[in-house]
């Protein structure tokens, strides 16, 4: 791997990129901190509901609280992952020097990744489908109502029967635990981000990883099962590894700001 002298890129260079990383950094303390991943699962802790089994429950849930409906159909994690477009790209800033070519593909990955969940995402689809059952006035109508609406359930990531991923929720987690474990490689082997930030980035990727290749290569087992044994725990993985991270790019940031005035 391409080392360079680490003494600092940054002395060079950060301060070209000095909002970039202060606006990465921000953003990946808020994917940290408030719009974490498995944000639902925990709401669904807190909460006197549960997430509904059948497709008429989820209309009727979207209909008397639209904000925990949407939260159990991932519309958190469509800020998160917006947030995490720019994490990567004040990441690809930092460490393009270490490694540009293995920080382009993960740059890449992360985005094509984070695209495929918003265009497979179906929380705002099936409020208007639940607004539209609450509105039918036969019984044909609810009827088909109910199959699209079931048939957007499948699509949604972890939200459908048997927590299963659905195909583009597969490749999205799939491409994005790439990303993410090609970046930690790279922290590992630069003096910017501390061993722990990358180890940490590894195991949350790692997590990722074991996930989708149970998924193929385990059928038998339980969808449900495989989920529980390995999201939550890449998920908390993930939290501390983008805190890490947010922290140490909006210093980068102030540091840059600092040697631009001196």
């Amino acid at each position: 791997m391409k080392m360079g002298n680490q003494g600092d890129h940054l002395e060079n260079s950060g301060s070209d990129w000095k909002i970039l990383y202060k606006i990465g950094g921000v953003a990946a303390l808020l994917a940290g901190i408030i719009f974490r991943r498995n944000l639902a699962a925990e709401i669904s802790l807190f909460s006197a509901r549960g997430q509904p089994e059948t497709i008429s429950d989820w209309f009727t849930l979207l209909q008397d609280n639209k904000l925990l409906g949407l939260a159990y159909l991932n519309l958190f994690d469509l800020l998160n992952y917006a947030l995490l477009i720019l994490m990567y790209l004040a990441l690809f800033a930092a460490l393009k020097r270490i490694n540009r070519n293995l920080m382009l593909v993960a740059t890449c990955l992360a985005i094509i990744g984070i695209t495929v969940f918003f265009a497979s995402n179906t929380a705002f689809s099936m409020l208007a489908l639940s607004d539209q059952y609450a509105n039918a006035t036969t019984e044909a109508e609810k009827a088909y109502l109910l199959v699209a609406g079931q048939a957007l359930l499948v699509v949604n990531r972890f939200s459908s029967p048997d927590a299963h991923p659905g195909t583009a929720g597969f490749i999205s987690l799939l491409l994005i635990a790439g990303a993410g474990m090609i970046t930690s490689f790279v922290m590992l082997c630069s003096a910017i981000f501390n061993q722990v930030t990358a180890i940490v980035g590894i195991l949350a990727s790692a997590l990722d990883l074991a996930y989708c290749f149970a998924f193929v290569f385990l059928p038998d087992v339980d969808t449900e099962t495989l989920a529980l044994l390995f999201i939550p725990a890449a998920g908390l993985f993930l939290m501390i590894w983008h805190i890490l991270v947010g922290w140490r790019l909006f210093k980068l940031g102030k540091k840059a700001s600092l040697q631009k005035t001196s």
